[in-house]
């Protein structure tokens, strides 16, 4: 069978099979070769995909909910989706969310992610108190904070290289209301948004979208959306029905020139400043999932998402460098996204650091590459590093020297038997 990841690069031959029961996965960990956990096909590059996978969608049973503390105990392969279906209606919500709900809670702990929110709350491994994972051979381990520490740290943004999770307790936080209340502006550059975002720093949630085709003193344009959980309203959950692209865009569709356009429609048809409006949740966090099948815009040859995060000291200095030289490129994107992270957490290969992160799509095109690679090295300059969920062509070197904790983590592979198991194509390019 054929088999990509959302990013539609690369297209692979693999063989795979589900699995229901634990007994099941140990059979097929058993067989020869390795192989990878592969959810609901979301992550965007190559860290899912390998000749042999074991899909991990249909081990989803909702286990206990403790009310009084809020931990859900559930099986890996139930989605964001489903958690906020059944619990948003009770008053409960994810304690971190991405930004699609169409995603597993082990892909979420694999992948360590992080939302709007990361400066106040962390990466979803903060909401996690432990999980079991089935190991090579076929035993399954309790892993937390203090039960086989190390295995808990390298597996939380582990890209799923440590084992097949099973099962995890994750904390949900207290909501009163489906809704959100969001503050709206417009920043006029790079400083400005900046300026926003401390302004905003201590609101649940911020995020700014950023014009990175515009050049000049406009440099950085963008418009920032905060939010904080509305203390009222209903607590339905009104998920619409996506409206789905029907078909792959042509190349030519997405240009400098057609997204030149895009930008300046998005940012001139937001609102100058509005304060404290209630939007619903879809709109605040997931307004992509709404649009069935949308990485079809980027036509059939696939794009990827470049994901940096630096230093917050050397940030505004570095993306103003980042910014300027996609601009003079004119390889823009219509989803270019900002966030303020919070400190970093003790995972070996977690992503997020203190300062400024910045995602942006790009259609997979014969001069892509080259400039990333000039990218990777203006990030590593400024000591930032880039995010493995979105990655699908970073060198070994950039990785190596982005993530100090990489050799802890293939210590543990090589000394546990994980690497003669546990593999995808990412993990072979960057040498783990």
């Amino acid at each position: 069978m054929k088999l990509t990841s959302w990013g539609r690069y690369p297209h692979i031959d693999t063989t795979g099979a589900s699995f229901e029961t634990t007994d099941q996965l140990a059979a097929l960990l058993k067989k020869n070769g390795d192989l990878i956990a592969y959810g609901m096909g979301r992550s965007y590059g190559d860290s899912a995909l390998n000749s042999r996978v074991v899909f991990s969608k249909r081990f989803n049973k909702i286990i206990d909910f403790n009310p009084e503390k809020g931990l859900l105990v559930c099986e890996s392969g139930v989605s964001l989706e489903e958690i906020i279906n059944i619990f948003m209606p009770r008053g409960w919500f994810l304690s971190t969310t991405p930004g699609t709900r169409l995603i597993t809670v082990g892909g979420a702990i694999a992948s360590d992610v992080h939302g709007k929110n990361h400066h106040t709350a962390g990466c979803f491994s903060e909401s996690v108190e432990s999980f079991e994972i089935m190991l090579p051979d076929g035993e399954i381990l309790q892993c937390s904070r203090e039960e086989n520490p190390g295995i808990f740290h390298a597996t939380c943004g582990g890209m799923g290289l440590t084992g097949i999770i099973l099962t995890a307790a994750i904390k949900l936080q207290k909501v009163r209301s489906s809704y959100i209340r969001e503050t709206v502006k417009r920043c006029q550059n790079l400083e400005e948004v900046f300026a926003c975002f401390e302004t905003y720093k201590t609101t649940t949630y911020s995020v700014a979208w950023i014009n990175c085709l515009v050049s000049g003193s406009d440099v950085g344009r963008s418009v920032l959306m905060a939010g904080e959980h509305a203390e009222t309203g209903s607590l339905e959950v009104k998920l619409k029905q996506p409206i789905s692209v029907p078909f792959d865009f042509p190349g030519f569709c997405l240009n400098r020139y057609s997204t030149k356009l895009f930008n300046w429609l998005y940012y001139h048809s937001r609102p100058s400043f509005v304060e404290n409006r209630l939007v619903s949740l879809d709109q605040f966090f997931y307004p992509l999932d709404s649009i069935g099948h949308w990485n079809r815009i980027y036509g059939k040859g696939g794009f990827t998402q470049y994901q940096l995060v630096l230093p917050k000291a050397a940030s505004y200095d570095g993306l103003n460098v980042i910014l300027k030289r996609i601009a003079k490129a004119g390889l823009g994107s219509f989803l270019a996204v900002l966030k303020l992270c919070g400190p970093q957490n003790d995972n070996d290969l977690s992503f997020p650091m203190e300062g400024y992160s910045l995602a942006l799509d790009f259609k997979i095109e014969r001069r892509l590459f080259p400039f990333l690679d000039e990218l990777d090295q203006i990030v590593l300059d400024y000591g930032g590093r880039l995010y493995l969920t979105k990655d699908v062509r970073m060198p070994k070197h950039v990785f190596q020297k982005g993530y100090p904790g990489w050799e802890a983590f293939a210590e543990l592979r090589e000394k546990t038997g994980m690497k003669k198991k546990f593999n995808s194509l990412q993990s072979r390019r960057l040498g783990v």
